[in-house]
């Protein structure tokens, strides 16, 4: 007898996870602009939530989509790393439905106490990085074993808000969704600095190429992820946006320069290794333009839509598509409607943008990005449905 997609949606990782995220990014976005578009007043769909619509919206994209894109990468890479069993149904379920209960919690805020709601939404992440901290040590890595200290700065943003939101700091909130925003840039820094080469290479040597292959600097790389740490670490400790702005702008030069070398041109008859080189050059492109807000120069939320949207949300995208596809077996190829998702992104980045550059064009650009994002998701949502839900076809892709 076949088994059920249920079963199925809680046997790994990246089917749970990947799927949620989807969802939630989808629901999320129209939750918001049905938000924007009929309210008669403050509030109005959001009248069950004790915190603004703003710092929901910013929360949940943030720390809502970001943990369930970072938990399903690293509960799907990590036993691979240490060549260890994935972890039981039960325990996906249990993680799934503490994701889902933070994202519940948050929304209906307004009827719970404070400290319960920080209680669940913070659960999450600690209990991924627990599950994470076992399996690498026994077999640690320092590439690998940073990815811990990346889940307790995208952790301690979360952290930032839910403070204030107590009563327990002042002014702790915008900083803390900013923690969040570099922190996810800073580990799409490290991780899509190792991804995107290797897979392009990878897919170069199978077509019979041997000479102009990307070229991957470890001075360069090295240097790329320190100053996005730093930039995180200057926003956490207070040190304020002036002190951020530097690392923050080198660390963007660098993630471009390192795209240059990898051979993007190539890759463009690929769509499923276009879109990683596009989001890591969206990446340092907004992690520039956040930077020289931060002296004055541009728009601040501008430049955080273009990291979130074109760099996190790109990139997020594409590993979570191209993971899906290769631990199940398929092969790695963007099957035509998650193609044009990928194309979609930089158009939605680019429209938000411009809703902060040019006033004028502010609400029309507001609701097409919005619009934009939730085609995005929907067809990844459609186009892999079947991946997440129905079996594995054959021994899971070697990259």
């Amino acid at each position: 007898m076949a088994r059920r997609p249920l079963p199925l949606l809680f046997s790994a990782g990246y089917r749970i996870f990947f799927f949620l995220a989807g969802l939630f990014a989808l629901f999320s976005m129209a939750l918001w602009l049905a938000h924007l578009l009929l309210r008669t007043g403050e509030g109005d769909l959001f009248t069950s939530i004790a915190i603004s619509p703003f710092e929901w919206h910013a929360h949940e994209f943030i720390f809502g989509y970001g943990s369930a894109a970072v938990a399903g990468f690293l509960l799907t890479a990590a036993p691979n790393w240490t060549k260890s069993k994935g972890a039981s149904q039960m325990y996906f379920a249990a993680v799934s439905g503490l994701w889902l209960a933070g994202r519940l919690a948050l929304y209906l805020s307004g009827a719970l106490p404070v400290w319960v709601v920080a209680l669940v939404d913070l659960a999450l992440l600690p209990a991924v990085g627990l599950r994470i901290l076992m399996l690498l040590l026994r077999r640690p890595k320092a590439p690998q074993m940073i990815l811990l200290t990346m889940i307790a700065l995208v952790w301690s943003g979360n952290l930032m808000m839910h403070l204030e939101w107590l009563g327990w700091t002042e002014d702790t909130s915008v900083r803390g969704m900013r923690v969040g925003v570099l922190a996810l840039a800073a580990l799409i820094v490290i991780l899509g600095g190792r991804v995107t080469p290797a897979f392009t290479r990878n897919a170069m040597l199978r077509t019979g190429r041997e000479t102009g292959l990307p070229v991957n600097p470890a001075p360069l790389a090295a240097a790329s992820i320190i100053s996005a740490i730093a930039t995180v670490l200057a926003l956490l400790t207070g040190l304020g946006d002036h002190y951020a702005a530097v690392p923050a702008m080198l660390a963007g030069v660098l993630v471009m320069i390192r795209t240059s070398l990898w051979r993007p041109l190539w890759t463009l008859p690929y769509p499923i290794l276009w879109t990683l080189h596009l989001s890591y050059l969206a990446t340092g492109a907004g992690l520039l333009m956040w930077g020289l807000a931060a002296l004055g120069t541009g728009s601040e939320i501008a430049a955080l839509h273009v990291l979130s949207i074109g760099g996190i949300a790109g990139m997020t995208l594409a590993v979570m598509s191209r993971a899906a596809l290769g631990h199940s077996g398929r092969p790695l190829i963007a099957p035509k409607a998650l193609a044009i998702a990928y194309g979609l992104v930089p158009v939605t980045a680019f429209l938000r943008y411009s809703a902060e550059m040019w006033p004028q064009t502010y609400d029309a650009n507001i609701l097409l990005s919005g619009l934009m994002w939730i085609a995005v998701f929907l067809l990844y949502s459609v186009s892999l449905y079947p991946v997440f839900t129905g079996p594995k076809l054959a021994t899971p892709s070697a990259e």
